[in-house]
């Protein structure tokens, strides 16, 4: 009955948030002897989680990040980079983004900040719109999938997963997914005899090879300072940010400090400095130094702006999650996800082809349902098969997460879809073919990081 009810809400119109509470209060109020007010101690329980503090500050941070002229700088690191290469701008729009996705955590952020950069600057160099708009539409998936991750922070709630291990999980089947793009941006340079949209110069290549091992190296060196020769952890970090700045001064960097925000919550999360609730906090404040004292591109108006902005959207999501919690608790009560599992382990004890048909089923409903609220849904379902299969759920949450943001490019309910259908002054039908060709990368990556789960959980064994 409980699946009737939500079902013809969903089919009413009703948003899936107040169908899934609503079809959960009709089946306590139908069913005799259900006291009704455990709807609301459930949807308050849901939302009582300390791993959940990390939403509206990863939001906050995200939308800092975006607001504060930060997405030029990371566009113009991108192009002196790879912007001399055949299709260069559709090398920069994939690196902007990888880039991007260290700061925003969400696809529809990256694609409608960056994205809005990258489809003019692309049009205005004579791409067509289209393949401006499937690049963009590809590399924003990248963004819950390169740490800092909203949806993994669901997830790892929803799943009693380590948020810090899936933040590890995304950074290899990110720099998959990134190369497959690159290489699909080449293929279409040459079968189009594209050149280079910005002259080759070695000055440029220079400064941003020196930000990218700026980047990587930095850290490495604190870090040898730190364990190889003792010196007290707090004042060698204070002391390497401290030398940042100075270089990012002297040598006029473009991207140095932004990109250093992924680098920071991981180094903190791995080496025990802060969780990522708290990381999420330390991710705000770097946001607020930068915009604030160090590039002072924010101003007091825009950050009013953008807290009432984060209030908005974290409300939605927490709001989504406490019905979700309502909705999933009465699946179990009700002995349907036992039910399902006994289905499927009836069907196949394969974990190769519960994986096929989990992909299957996490694609379709990535067409219809909001990311947040069909992990809300799936995870109570699925990770109990997952249990008893031996799959790891850091694993499989890397597998649901990257289903659900190809869902995001698909109508009738894809967000990045609609979003860059806005930006790029397209129809719908047209952006949706645009994209079809970049489905090929990615699918093609869910197939590796679904069947090679050591390319997955490589690091996360590492450090944890």
């Amino acid at each position: 009955m409980l699946k009737i009810l939500f079902l013809f809400l969903m089919s009413g119109g009703i948003p899936v948030a107040i169908a899934m509470a609503g079809s959960a209060l009709l089946y306590l109020l139908l069913v005799p002897g259900s006291p009704p007010f455990v709807v609301i101690h459930r949807m308050v329980s849901g939302i009582d989680s300390f791993p959940l503090l990390a939403v509206p500050f990863f939001i906050l941070a995200g939308n800092l990040m975006n607001n504060a002229g930060i997405t030029n700088r990371i566009y113009n690191y991108a192009l002196s980079l790879v912007g001399w290469l055949k299709g260069g701008l559709g090398h920069v729009n994939v690196v902007g983004s990888v880039v991007f996705a260290g700061m925003s955590g969400t696809a529809i952020a990256d694609a409608a900040g960056l994205g809005t950069i990258e489809i003019k600057a692309m049009k205005d160099h004579g791409y067509d719109t289209e393949f401006a708009v499937g690049v963009t539409a590809a590399s924003a998936t990248l963004g819950p999938i390169i740490p800092p991750s909203l949806p993994f922070v669901i997830y790892g709630m929803m799943a009693n997963v380590s948020v810090g291990a899936l933040f590890l999980a995304g950074i290899l089947p990110g720099a998959l997914m990134a190369l497959l793009m690159m290489i699909t941006v080449a293929y279409f340079a040459h079968k189009n005899n594209w050149g280079s949209d910005y002259k080759f110069s070695w000055p440029l290549i220079i400064k941003a090879l020196g930000e990218t091992a700026m980047v990587v190296g930095w850290p490495l060196a604190v870090w040898w300072l730190v364990e190889k020769m003792g010196l007290p952890p707090q004042s060698t970090v204070f002391g390497a940010l401290v030398v940042l700045f100075m270089a990012d001064k002297v040598f006029q960097f473009q991207a140095v400090l932004p990109i250093m925000t992924p680098v920071l919550l991981i180094g903190g999360m791995t080496t025990g400095v802060f969780t990522p609730t708290e990381g999420a906090i330390a991710a705000c404040v770097w946001a607020l130094i930068l915009g604030f004292l160090w590039y002072r591109t924010l101003t007091v108006k825009m950050f009013i702006k953008v807290c009432l902005d984060t209030v908005e959207t974290t409300a939605t999501v927490l709001f989504i999650v406490a019905a979700a919690s309502i909705f999933g608790w009465m699946l179990t009560a009700t002995g349907v996800t036992t039910a399902i599992s006994a289905w499927v382990l009836e069907f196949t004890r394969e974990p190769w082809v519960f994986l096929l048909l989990a992909n299957l089923l996490m694609l379709f409903v990535g067409c219809f349902l909001e990311p947040t609220a069909a992990i809300t849904i799936l995870v109570p379902v699925l990770v109990p098969i997952c249990q008893q299969l031996g799959i790891d759920l850091v694993h499989f949450g890397l597998v649901m997460v990257l289903n659900l943001m190809i869902g995001l490019l698909h109508p009738p309910m894809g967000m990045v879809l609609f979003v860059l259908a806005r930006v790029a002054k397209l129809s719908v039908e047209r952006t949706t073919m645009a994209i079809l060709p970049w489905l090929v990368p990615l699918l093609g990556s869910l197939v590796v990081i679904t069947y090679v789960p050591s390319l997955v959980l490589w690091l996360p064994k590492m450090v944890y």
